[in-house]
């Protein structure tokens, strides 16, 4: 057991009070398979007001080990409530493993006092909630944190300043940066901020206000994301508005001063305490969870890192088993002194394509970049172009704008879908290699280096990597939207990151480019002249071609499985890539 930090040592007279957790939590425990036993039997204290930084009462439950003696506490912080799913997935798992939990409502949610604001309270009401804490008989002055998406940007929050006693954080899914949540390139990433909205304004308040919400949103999604302008469009969808929502989608550009002080990301930077970082290859914030590991590993702070074949949401539906055994695994090193679960290498990705996982000394890999250059007739080849003239065009019409199908959502139909329908459209350019002789693996970012232009000079470019099966049916590896804003009629130059990946195309499958000018509604839609997205209320289609000296950039390894990192094949507890979403 670490030494505490100060004379926080349990009261010897402390006993367990009789409270136990609430029916609704112990059926979904019992739901579960695949963990690892239980080593006692969880008890829970509610509702206990703990001051915020202002002195307003965020209201906190307090689970624990049916047991006397000396253990660990984790503070997982939370704007979505405190029931369902947070109580038996932390609450009640961890108490059983041997942990006090303390499971808070962030302010103005969950009963709590004060407003809810996205981000700027959740520094100061963290520390207030560590000074309670040493207040407390059970507390022995050893604290970890824990928790997804939002709960673990509090976790950055508090590591701005981190206090003696945090010994461990393990953020999952996590967000350190919101302006990155909500756009890509200055534009909306739409639908995943509506879906936060409904989120944040009602998960506290219950499954069936949620759910009534989500219903709500999902009938009149169509008219939001197509209103002129897009700004308040939501407000009657969304029942009672975020205070938040109208600053968020009215300042696109990071460096507004709007954003100052919401990234965390810079908690990262000198950090010394031992952070476990878990994402999925089609989370939302994917590119988040690995920007903050090349931090920590820049700090020369213990890090590690799982990537798993995930969403935002199936990373706790089908990869819990995975994901809780990682957590307790770090958990359990670095606040029990108990390091038997961890792994020797520190970082372990799920390979798509070949269900298999692999270890890996560092990420992002050193595989080689391979271009990978669109035809005129529509193929992709490794033969560098000899001119720059125009290759393929398309229209744009933002009166029935392209569809988004899949990628990194918030919402159930993330993930990897069949494209077909997409592809079939006049609007859709598609650029396929042949079928490959042998296996193709790719380790790490993606990107797409394209010259485009646009007739009326503004255009969003959306572009995705496939993978074609022998059947022909083309799903989604991983993509990513550019802005193209010249103003001119001639070919500009973008580079557009689509995300990274770690994934096996098969001998007999083939690589696909495919271009497009959008995903609507997962991104605002163009509206073809030089208005800001939320606000435009003129939208005319555009014509975009894409000229010869494009290139698809490919983190291609050499050889069957790469350069030596240990590839295990076989299905996991977390499933495969196929059966996210």
């Amino acid at each position: 057991m670490p030494t505490p930090t100060h004379d926080a040592a349990p009261h010897a007279d402390w006993r367990p009070p009789a409270g136990k957790p609430s029916p609704a939590s112990r059926l979904m425990r019992a739901s579960w398979r695949g963990l690892p036993p239980r080593r006692y039997e969880a008890g829970r204290e509610a509702g206990a007001p703990v001051p915020g930084a202002d002195g307003s009462p965020l209201l906190t439950d307090h689970y624990f080990p049916r047991a006397t003696g000396d253990f660990p506490t984790l503070l997982v912080r939370s704007p979505y409530g405190r029931g369902l799913p947070w109580a038996p997935q932390f609450g009640m798992l961890f108490a059983e493993q041997g942990f006090h939990v303390v499971l808070q409502s962030c302010r103005g949610t969950g009963g709590s006092g004060g407003g809810f604001d996205l981000w700027r309270h959740e520094a100061g009401d963290g520390q207030a909630t560590v000074a309670w804490l040493r207040e407390q008989p059970w507390f022995n002055g050893v604290l970890g944190t824990i928790g997804p998406s939002y709960l673990g940007y509090v976790q950055w929050a508090l590591a701005l300043d981190p206090p003696p006693e945090l010994k461990a954080m393990v953020v999952q899914m996590g967000l350190h940066d919101p302006h990155a949540l909500f756009h890509s390139g200055g534009v909306p990433q739409l639908e995943n901020t509506l879906v936060c909205g409904v989120g944040t304004t009602h998960q506290h308040q219950g499954a069936w206000p949620l759910a009534k919400a989500t219903l709500r949103l999902r009938k009149r999604l169509e008219q939001i994301t197509t209103a002129r302008p897009l700004r308040g469009a939501y407000a009657a969808a969304l029942g009672d508005e975020p205070p938040w929502l109208d600053g968020v989608l009215a300042h696109p550009d990071a460096d507004d001063p709007h954003w100052q002080g919401a990234s965390t990301g810079g908690a990262a930077d000198g950090l010394a305490v031992p952070t476990c970082l878990i994402g999925g290859w089609h989370d939302a914030l994917l590119g988040q969870t690995l920007e903050q590991y090349a931090r920590l590993r820049r700090s020369g702070c213990p890090a590690s890192l799982l990537i798993g074949p995930w969403t935002h949401t199936s990373a706790f539906q089908r990869g819990w088993p995975e994901v809780f055994a990682e957590s307790l695994a770090w958990l359990r090193a670095h606040l029990c002194g108990d390091p038997s679960g961890l792994r020797q290498r520190p970082v372990r990705v799920h390979t798509g394509g070949a269900d298999a996982w692999r270890e890996m000394d560092d990420w992002p890999a050193e595989a080689p970049v391979t271009p990978w250059y669109p035809t005129a007739d529509g193929h992709l080849t490794r033969q560098a172009p000899t001119d720059d003239g125009p290759l393929a065009s398309f229209r744009y019409d933002p009166a029935d704008p392209t569809p988004s199908v899949g990628g990194p959502l918030l919402s159930p139909e993330a993930g990897p879908r069949d494209n077909g329908a997409l592809e079939a459209r006049d609007d859709v350019l598609t650029f396929t290699g042949p079928p490959l002789d042998a296996p193709l693996d790719l380790l790490g970012p993606v990107s797409a280096r394209l010259d485009v232009a646009a007739d009326t000079g503004h255009a969003h470019v959306f572009v995705r990597l496939c993978e074609v099966d022998a059947r022909g049916r083309s799903r989604n590896i991983c993509d990513g939207l550019a802005r193209l804003g010249t103003g001119q009629d001639t070919p500009a130059r973008i580079t557009v990151p689509m995300s990274a990946t770690a994934h096996r195309f098969p001998a007999g499958h083939r690589v696909r480019l495919q271009v497009s000018g959008g995903a609507h509604p997962r991104f605002a839609r163009s509206s073809g002249t030089a208005e800001p997205p939320a606000d435009a209320v003129e939208f005319v289609p555009v014509r975009l071609t894409v000229h010869a000296d494009s290139a698809l950039l490919l983190p291609q390894e050499a050889g069957e499985s790469g350069d030596g990192h240990e590839l295990r094949e076989g299905r996991t507890a977390g499933g495969t890539a196929d059966a996210v979403g």
